[in-house]
């Protein structure tokens, strides 16, 4: 039988001055409880309150995915995804982009201010100047597969730096903070190089501190037999917006990973490493990739009918398109369309470029999609860009974790200041089996079938299957 809907008393009626609070009617006892609201919400704790009796437990709110749970305070990232507005410590994104660099943004995220000439001079400086990674890092890469996917390389790179830096431990050294902040933005773009050399069987090409923060990123991926790798300016620029684009997103599956591991009070190299491993999964930082592929797929123009009907029918899948915050155009998604084509102006035109204009534009006339409120996100573009680089797609959630690394630290600094913070311990509603006795395996009946995952015990006398 389904639970009975919460009953929630009127306050605010002529009858009663309207004030911040929820009244609730609990229909089990005939109890009624006031809540505070504040921004917006009640504190999921002030449920717990509201009890059949004094040994239960108190009333949970189950919210599967944090769907409608807010879980910090922050001010560093606003999104209004009804209105397609997105703000980093309040500044349009659409303003950072034309006028800031990458570099700059990062400090803005990180400490809360757009930084003077000398502030930013010294921190271009510092970050530039711990781009070189220790030389056993090399080994960790030289030890992957010649195919291991780059974001695992990525992955046990980045968490491997906590044994290089021990003293990142202390966290409540605010010297100790900063270095770590400079050292993984500075060291972030190296290592996804080295990862992207080390696929391509080619040898790592070390930072040179005469270039610029993407610039550099160019000639450690692409740099060949040259004395000096002098990137394009307008791939430079195309790559520090796409990286402004990336910086930070509020509580996405990442950032909350980094929130989540951080609260244990671990280095903060590991916290960035559950970062990267959120990032890793195609429901989040693959969808680029999926773009690609799903153009590569339709083929031409002329397809894009028949491939919107499947659509519809549910046969196919419309990637690139809606976002669990977006409700509007989102607005970084027009920003990389309009550097795509600063970056086809070196690249050449990438062909799939016209499919997805077509694509967007009949989808957007579409009554089906646009009522569901179905517009282009961040990946619908960027894939393309990364592609016209002649990026393997395997390197196109590297390129979205490299600018990330700023919100990551942003947000794990914010969440060490902040009173509120407790190591993370969601609760869970059991649904298992209860006061069973236990059985001894000669009277024990099979009454499931075989985990899936069964065979592998195996292994132990087929040494064959363990290869």
């Amino acid at each position: 039988m389904p639970d009975a809907p919460m009953q929630v008393v009127d306050s605010g009626s002529a009858t009663a001055a309207p004030r911040d609070s929820l009244t609730v009617i609990d229909n089990r006892t005939g109890r009624s409880y006031e809540l505070p609201i504040t921004d917006g919400t009640i504190r999921a704790r002030d449920l717990r309150q509201i009890k059949v009796d004094e040994d239960d437990f108190g009333l949970m709110s189950y919210d599967p995915a944090f769907d409608n749970t807010a879980s910090c305070r922050s001010s560093i990232t606003y999104i209004d995804g009804e209105r397609g507005i997105l703000e980093y410590r309040g500044y349009p994104i659409e303003q950072l982009c034309q006028r800031s660099t990458y570099l700059e943004v990062a400090y803005l995220l990180i400490y809360g201010e757009l930084p003077t000439r000398e502030q930013l001079d010294q921190w271009v400086y510092e970050v530039t100047h711990h781009t070189f990674v220790h030389e056993n890092i090399k080994a960790f890469m030289q030890g992957y597969r010649y195919d291991a996917h780059p974001m695992g390389m990525l992955l046990g790179c980045v968490g491997a730096l906590s044994t290089f830096y021990p003293e990142a431990k202390r966290i409540d050294d605010p010297q100790e903070r900063h270095m770590a902040a400079v050292r993984l933005i500075a060291k972030m773009p190296t290592l996804a190089a080295f990862a992207y050399r080390h696929n391509m069987g080619l040898p790592y090409v070390y930072p040179d501190n005469d270039l610029s923060y993407p610039g550099n990123f160019l000639s450690m991926m692409f740099k060949m037999t040259e004395l000096k790798y002098r990137p394009d300016p307008r791939l430079e620029r195309a790559l520090d917006v796409l990286w402004i684009l990336h910086a930070d997103h509020e509580q996405n599956c990442s950032t909350n990973a980094v929130r989540s591991v951080g609260s244990s009070r671990v280095d903060p190299y590991s916290a960035i490493a559950a970062g990267v491993a959120a990032l890793y999964g195609p429901l989040h930082g693959g969808a680029n990739e999926q773009v690609v592929r799903m153009l590569e797929e339709i083929g031409s123009v002329e397809n894009i009918p028949d491939f919107l009907a499947a659509v519809k029918r549910r046969e196919r899948r419309l990637m690139g398109f809606g976002h669990r915050i977006y409700k509007n155009y989102d607005p970084r998604a027009r920003i990389i369309k309009e550097h795509a084509y600063e970056v086809f102006e070196v690249t050449g035109k990438n062909p799939k470029i016209d499919i997805a204009v077509e694509l967007e534009k009949r989808a957007l006339e579409d009554e089906y999609f646009v009522s569901r409120k179905l517009y282009p996100n961040v990946d619908f573009y960027s894939g393309l860009i990364y592609e016209a680089l002649n990026l393997p797609k395997e390197m196109f959630t590297v390129m979205f974790a490299i600018p990330r690394t700023s919100g990551w630290i942003a947000q794990w600094l914010e969440m060490l200041k902040d009173p509120d913070t407790r190591i993370a311990r969601p609760r869970q509603i059991y649904t298992g089996a209860r006061n069973r006795d236990y059985v001894p395996i000669e009277q024990r009946e099979q009454l499931v079938e075989t985990p899936t995952g069964a065979e592998g015990f195996t292994n132990a006398v087929n040494p064959e299957r363990q290869r």
